[in-house]
């Protein structure tokens, strides 16, 4: 799920911003009542009811996770950033992501059936690995649909939900085409 790592990034700077970083030698991450996320950082407190939030959702999927709480006055809330989840045990490691798989709707796209315009709006008519057929509506712009590795692309649907296109090159030609038709760039 994550991408490789080219980039460096100074956690120091990042420090010296106010981030608060997150790491298993500062917090315990763990799941409490009623199955909700608990964070535990040392020398602050216990946060409970904690959700996890992708800081770059597409092009780092296992860093820059903010752990988040809503408080009292129902005001969403950051306790810390993990640089790093797979610093983490296994065990924490999986429950952040069950976290992340509740906040972030995310299908790949086997087959593109259709794509029509209308509106400024694009109409797909898809096949997924996870659901199967369905239909999703995306506006065609260029914030839209974002490179994915070598050859995919990420489309964001009009509800920000995520749909994943692996490699385009992999696609039968009439799939392809009907996507390049309206999404070039």
């Amino acid at each position: 799920m994550s991408t490789p790592n080219t980039e460096t990034y100074d956690d120091q700077r990042l420090v010296g911003m106010g981030v608060r970083l997150l790491t298993p030698e500062n917090a315990t991450i763990f799941e409490g009542t009623f199955s909700l996320l608990h964070c535990g950082v040392k020398g602050d407190t216990l946060y409970r009811g904690v959700y996890a939030v992708l800081m770059f959702p597409i092009r780092h999927t296992d860093r820059f996770i903010s752990l988040r709480y809503t408080d009292i006055e129902d005001k969403d809330k950051e306790i810390g950033i993990i640089d790093e989840l797979n610093a983490f045990p296994p065990a924490t490691q999986q429950l952040v992501r069950n976290t992340l798989v509740k906040h972030y709707y995310e299908q790949t796209l086997t087959r593109i059936y259709s794509v029509e315009n209308q509106f400024g709006l694009l109409f797909f008519d898809v096949e997924t690995q996870e659901l199967g057929r369905l239909q999703f509506v995306m506006p065609w712009r260029g914030d839209r649909a974002e490179d994915f590795g070598a050859n995919g692309k990420i489309l964001l649907d009009a509800f920000d939900n995520r749909y994943i296109i692996r490699d385009l090159t992999e696609l039968p030609t009439a799939d392809r085409n009907a996507f390049t038709s309206f999404i070039y760039w």
